[in-house]
């Protein structure tokens, strides 16, 4: 038996069911679950002093592309909108290879711990140079972190009428076949699982209807998650409903793409009986803002998809529309959206570190995570609210109005991934070299 005790935090935000908030209290862990939460608690394990820290549940990240870490602020595709981005970039990613994905991913999942972040997906939709999925989940194993990567995929090229380059796309049989591989292989749906696979084809302009109704059915048939983009900009509406003649909502609920078992990303242009199917339906929506901004995409109407019962998460999205992969940033920039769209009172800020904690566990089917209560798991984030970003506040739980981005401590499982403020189980420094080395040799 192992277990250790948080003790004597200023505050922790629980995320229970009745959303407690606890002063001066302790948090005991227990073989990688939370035993108990409560004061003047004790422990004959290791002790972590809280004192002058928040804690809360680590935080869920629902939509990311790790492999674009490699493609930050590429000259071409800084000021494109998302169609003119995506023809920059995928030359580029086209010369991707297993080393670039493992790098990548190592990069892009630190970087996401050291803003607090526990439990992360990743949408993966192109696998040139023999790239596989594996190379993703083997990153993240390392390091410590929950995973949920998607096994995504392009079959649409340019020939066909597609946005993707020939190269980057696969057959629909080829696709299909490492969907079931990487599934056998890699998905857990135990309770606590640290690593759970789902499917997604990446976008209905890239893949055909056929794909997109067979990756449905394969999903439910072995029981994973369905994941996509949807509704992203103007763009993907025209798109929709030029080559379907519906709107992207109705499309994905005729190829079965609606359900708690699917959720989708951005959903910016989502209308009034598009957001009512996804609530009727408990669809989830991984909300991206500030890749939304970043590519001038639109506000998501998170508020009236809160209001009406739609299971919504935080995304970063990929670091190359983004430039960062910070949820707490991210869960700050969806706040002040909600504001700037619908008033000053539309979103405290603990309703949006709400959406990125519990808010994400429960779109990605993980009840277990993503709230402190006694049995579930102990992915924590301590956060110190005694430096420059928390002084003068009077009120250090209220973290996205004034409080640290960066995590101080962070266990997932009940494992230190960071440790004041540093990643404490991989050679960081080592991997930013060799990420900063590829990084060149793309660019020549």
């Amino acid at each position: 038996m192992t277990e250790f005790l948080i003790r004597n935090a200023d505050m922790i935000l629980t995320m229970d069911d009745d959303r407690q908030e606890l002063a001066g209290a302790d948090l005991l862990v227990r073989d990688g679950k939370i035993a108990q939460i409560g004061h003047r608690l004790t422990s004959d394990g290791e002790i972590h002093d809280a004192t002058g820290c928040v804690v809360t549940p680590g935080l869920v990240n629902t939509h990311h592309h790790l492999y674009q870490t490699l493609t930050r602020a590429v000259p071409g595709g800084q000021d494109a909108l998302l169609f003119g981005w995506l023809r920059t970039l995928y030359p580029i990613w086209s010369r991707f290879g297993p080393d670039e994905m493992f790098i990548s991913a190592q990069i892009g999942l630190a970087e996401m711990a050291l803003s607090g972040c526990s439990l992360s997906s990743d949408h993966l939709y192109l696998y040139p140079n023999g790239a596989r999925l594996e190379h993703t989940i083997h990153a993240a194993s390392e390091l410590g972190l929950r995973f949920h990567p998607t096994r995504g995929a392009m079959s649409i090229g340019e020939s066909d009428g597609g946005l993707p380059p020939d190269a980057l796309v696969e057959s629909e049989q080829a696709i299909l076949e490492d969907m079931i591989r990487v599934v056998d292989a890699y998905h857990d749906p135990s309770e606590g699982s640290m690593c759970r696979v789902g499917l997604a084809p990446c976008s209905p302009f890239s893949v055909s209807r056929d794909l997109m109704r067979d990756a449905a059915l394969l999903a439910r048939d072995k029981g994973v998650m369905l994941h996509t983009h949807l509704a992203e900009n103007d763009e993907d509406i025209a798109y929709s409903q030029d080559q379907f003649g519906c709107r992207p909502g109705q499309y994905a609920e005729e190829l079965g793409w609606t359900g708690s078992d699917v959720w989708h990303a951005h959903c910016v242009k989502l209308d009034s009986a598009e957001i009512d199917l996804f609530a009727r339906s408990r669809t989830g929506v991984a909300h991206c803002p500030c890749s939304n901004c970043r590519l001038g995409s639109g506000i998501a109407p998170v508020r009236k998809m809160r209001d009406q019962g739609v299971p919504v998460g935080l995304g970063v999205d990929g670091s190359a529309s983004n430039d960062s992969g910070n949820l707490m940033a991210e869960a700050r920039q969806s706040m002040l959206l909600q504001r700037v769209a619908n008033g000053a009172d539309a979103m405290s800020a603990r309703e949006a570190l709400e959406i990125a904690t519990r808010g994400g566990a429960d779109v990605l089917n993980r009840p277990d995570c993503g709230r402190l209560m006694p049995g579930k798991r102990a992915d924590i984030a301590i956060w110190d609210v005694q430096g420059i970003e928390s002084a003068g506040s009077w009120d250090p739980a209220a973290l996205l109005l004034a409080g640290p981005t960066r995590v101080k401590h962070l266990f997932v499982e009940g494992r230190q991934i960071v440790r004041n403020s540093q990643i404490a189980t991989i050679d960081l420094p080592r991997v930013i070299e060799t990420q900063n080395l590829l990084a060149r040799a793309l660019a020549e």
